[in-house]
């Protein structure tokens, strides 16, 4: 699959920021369009950089006294999806990706066991094809 199919697939506008918008400004986009990333353009619409989250989260660390004072229960996230070990790669994928989550809590009854990411289930997805196109290689041309 190439690049293009994908992005056929998705919503056609690239949102965009310029850079001479605040920073308050740039989340203010990323949570109305439930984007984490959006490119930074200059006043002739020249792509000259990308901001996420993690760059608003880094920035936050040093800068903002509020932070320090705001407690984690004000902003967390109440309602949560939930995984179990027992769970396929691809039931995981499928969840994550419908409800637009990076992060999926793993549960074995009532206790949290782990959090898989969502590079974590591509990873795993990359390892079960390069396993199943070694072993087809083998059936078919009897090689290792």
């Amino acid at each position: 699959m190439k690049l293009k199919e994908i992005l056929e697939n998705k919503n056609a506008e690239v949102m965009t920021i310029n850079q001479d918008r605040t920073v308050h400004g740039a989340i203010k986009v990323l949570f109305k369009n439930k984007i984490g990333a959006l490119p930074v353009v200059d006043s002739a619409e020249k792509l000259v950089g990308i901001i996420s989250e993690r760059d608003v989260l880094w920035e936050c660390v040093d800068r903002d006294t509020l932070l320090r004072k705001t407690l984690v229960r004000q902003i967390m996230t109440r309602e949560l999806i939930l995984g179990i070990s027992e769970d396929d790669v691809s039931h995981a994928m499928t969840v994550m990706t419908s409800n637009r989550i990076r992060h999926l809590p793993i549960m074995e009854a009532d206790r949290i066991v782990g959090i898989i990411s969502i590079g974590d289930l591509v990873k795993a997805q990359l390892v079960d094809q390069k396993d199943e196109n070694r072993s087809l290689k083998q059936y078919m041309f009897g090689t290792s």
